[in-house]
C-alpha cells in the first residue's frame, strides 16, 4: 500500500516538475543569451569616455565599435557551427572564459590598439546565444518550438537595447573601465552556470570537426534546401532594411530638422524594447500558423513602415510609429525565420549559422549604402535603400526555384 502510494504520488508530481525545470532552463538561457550578446554593443556607448581617457576624439576612435561586428561576425563563421560536432557544455565554458578574459583585458587596456583587439576577441567569443538557440529548439516540444525559440530572441534584443543604453549611463557613472569589468563577471556567473546545466553529450557528429568545416558546408547546405535558402534571403533583406534606417537614424536626428542632442537621440533605442513584447506573440503565432505566414505578415508591416520613416523626415511623430513598426516587423520575422532555419536540416547550429551570417552581411552592406545615399540624397535616400532591400528580399523568394 505505501509503495502504491510514493508511485501514484511520484507520477503525480512529475508533470508539475519538468515544465518547471524547463521554464527555469529557459529563463537561464534567456539571461545569459541577454548577457552575451550586450558585450557586442559594449563599446559603442562608450565611446566619448574611452576617447577622453586616451586623449583622442569620439570620430577618431569610432573603429573599436566596428571591430567588435568584424569579431562577431569571425565567430559565427567559425565557432558556431561547432555546435553540430563538439561537446556543447564544453564549448560553451571554454567561450565563456575567453570571453571574460578578453573583457577583463579590455577594462585594462593601455591604448586604442590593445582595447579594439580585445574587443575583437570579446565579441568572436561571444557567440555563445548562436549556440544556444538550435539547443533550446532541440529540446522543445514541436507545437510551442517557436515560442522557446521567441524567449532566447527576447533575451537577445533586451541585452542589445541594455548595452546601449545602461552601458552609457554606467559609464557616466563609474567610468567605461568598470563597465568592462562588471560585463566580464557577469559574463563569467551567467556563462559558466549556462554551461553546466547543458546536456553533456556533443552535437549530432556530420563529417570531419575541424574549425573551418562548418564554414565549408555552409553553402551547400543552403543550396540542397530551399527552406533554409528562403529564410537565409528573407532575413537578409529585413535586417538590411533595419539596419539602414536604424543607423542612419541618428544622423537625422541631430541634424535639421531636428537638431537633438546625441543622448536624447539615442533614447531612440528604448524602441528596441518593443522587441521582447513582439517576441512571445510572434513565437504564438508562428506555433499556430507557420512561418511562412508570420514572415508575410512581417513583410507587410516593414513595407507600410517605410513611408512613415519617410514622413518622419519631417514629422517626429511618424517616426515613433515606424520605429516601432519596423521593430516589431523585425523581431517577427526573425523568429518565424530562425525557427524555419533550425529545423529545416539535420545540422541545426550549422544552417543557424549560415542563417545569422546571411541576415548580418544584409545589414552590413545596407548600412554601407545607407550612409552612402545620406551624403548624396539626404533621409529619402536612406529610407529608398531601406524600401529597395524590401524588395529584393521579398522578391526573390516569391519566386520558386
Amino acid at each position: 500500500m505505501s509503495s502504491t502510494t510514493i508511485t501514484t504520488e511520484t507520477v503525480a508530481r512529475t508533470p508539475t516538475r519538468e515544465p518547471t525545470r524547463a521554464r527555469l532552463f529557459l529563463v537561464l538561457i534567456a539571461l545569459c543569451t541577454a548577457v552575451t550578446a550586450a558585450n557586442i554593443y559594449l563599446a559603442a556607448p562608450l565611446l566619448p569616455l574611452i576617447a577622453h581617457d586616451f586623449g583622442s576624439t569620439p570620430s577618431a576612435i569610432a573603429w573599436i565599435a566596428s571591430v567588435a561586428q568584424f569579431g562577431y561576425a569571425a565567430g559565427l563563421l567559425f565557432f558556431a557551427p561547432l555546435g553540430d560536432r563538439v561537446n556543447r557544455r564544453r564549448l560553451v565554458a571554454g567561450l565563456t572564459l575567453v570571453t571574460t578574459a578578453a573583457l577583463a583585458l579590455a577594462a585594462a587596456a593601455p591604448g586604442t590598439t590593445a582595447l579594439a583587439a580585445a574587443v575583437f576577441v570579446a565579441s568572436a567569443a561571444t557567440v555563445v546565444p548562436q549556440l544556444l538557440v538550435p539547443l533550446v529548439a532541440e529540446r522543445a516540444p514541436a507545437d510551442r518550438r517557436a515560442r522557446h525559440v521567441a524567449a532566447v530572441i527576447a533575451g537577445l534584443f533586451t541585452g542589445i537595447v541594455a548595452a546601449r543604453v545602461l552601458g552609457g549611463l554606467a559609464g557616466d557613472a563609474f567610468g567605461w573601465r568598470p563597465v568592462f569589468a562588471g560585463a566580464a563577471v557577469l559574463t563569467a556567473i551567467l556563462g559558466l552556470l549556462t554551461a553546466s546545466v547543458l546536456p553533456s553529450r556533443a552535437g549530432t557528429p556530420k563529417g570531419n570537426g575541424g574549425l573551418f568545416s562548418g564554414l565549408a558546408s555552409m553553402p551547400g547546405l543552403v543550396r540542397r534546401s530551399p527552406d533554409l535558402w528562403r529564410a537565409c534571403v528573407r532575413q537578409a533583406g529585413m535586417y538590411g532594411a533595419w539596419s539602414a534606417l536604424w543607423t542612419s537614424l541618428a544622423l537625422l536626428l541631430t541634424g535639421e530638422p531636428y537638431d537633438l542632442s546625441t543622448a536624447t537621440a539615442g533614447l531612440f533605442g528604448l524602441f528596441g524594447l518593443s522587441a521582447s513584447v513582439v517576441a512571445p506573440l510572434a513565437g504564438g503565432l508562428v506555433d499556430r500558423f507557420g512561418a511562412a505566414k508570420v514572415v508575410r505578415t512581417a513583410y507587410a508591416l516593414a513595407a507600410a513602415s517605410v513611408p512613415l520613416f519617410w514622413l518622419g523626415g519631417h514629422v517626429l511623430v511618424a517616426l515613433f510609429v515606424a520605429a516601432i513598426a519596423i521593430h516589431a516587423a523585425l523581431v517577427a520575422a526573425h523568429i518565424a525565420n530562425q525557427t524555419l532555419a533550425l529545423t529545416t536540416t539535420s545540422t541545426p547550429a550549422t544552417a543557424n549559422s549560415a542563417y545569422v551570417v546571411s541576415g548580418f552581411a544584409g545589414g552590413a552592406l545596407a548600412s554601407a549604402l545607407a550612409g552612402l545615399a545620406f551624403t548624396h540624397f539626404g533621409w529619402g535616400g536612406v529610407v529608398a535603400v531601406a524600401g529597395v532591400w524590401l524588395t529584393l528580399g521579398w522578391g526573390t523568394t516569391a519566386v520558386r526555384r
